[in-house]
């Protein structure tokens, strides 16, 4: 009798696509429950007075860094609250997992909506140095980020 891989390779499939579907519930999780520490104090009031007026500055200039003083009270409870942030982690985008990465660059392509002159690639860039992602890595987030289709 000659050996049939239809069933080996049919229990293999199942569970990759169980372990997919883990991966799709972590992140429907974290789409739900996204930033809603902004929603309640310590951080709502920073950013009620603040995310109007960074609309009009650019992502990384020394303009946006000096606004992103005044949160800088919002912004370090939001990072310890939120691990899509690599602040939240001792080691930065190091202690990240692969849910992060993926709801950090959503988060990331989002943000980059809220500037007048936002650009997800720019952002990158910025991000890349910043939170000294490997060159490795930040390929693979550009590379998702054409995926997408979010470079237009």
């Amino acid at each position: 009798m000659t050996y049939d891989s239809k069933g080996d390779t049919l229990e293999h499939i199942h569970k990759v696509g169980s372990f997919i579907g883990e991966i799709i519930c972590a992140l429907t999780r974290r789409a739900r429950y996204h930033d809603a520490s902004k929603l309640l104090p310590p951080e709502k009031e920073h950013f009620d007075r603040m995310t109007p007026l960074l609309a009009g500055v650019t992502y990384g200039t020394n303009e946006y860094r000096e606004m992103l003083k005044a949160l800088r009270p919002a912004i370090e409870h939001h990072n310890e609250f939120n691990s899509h942030h690599p602040e939240h982690y001792p080691d930065g985008i190091d202690g990240m997992d692969l849910v992060d990465l993926v709801e950090m660059i959503c988060d990331w392509k989002a943000a980059s909506l809220r500037h007048d002159d936002g650009d997800i690639m720019r952002s990158l860039k910025i991000n890349a140095e910043r939170f000294e992602i490997s060159p490795q890595l930040a390929r693979i987030l550009e590379n998702t980020i054409k995926h997408m289709g979010w470079h237009q």
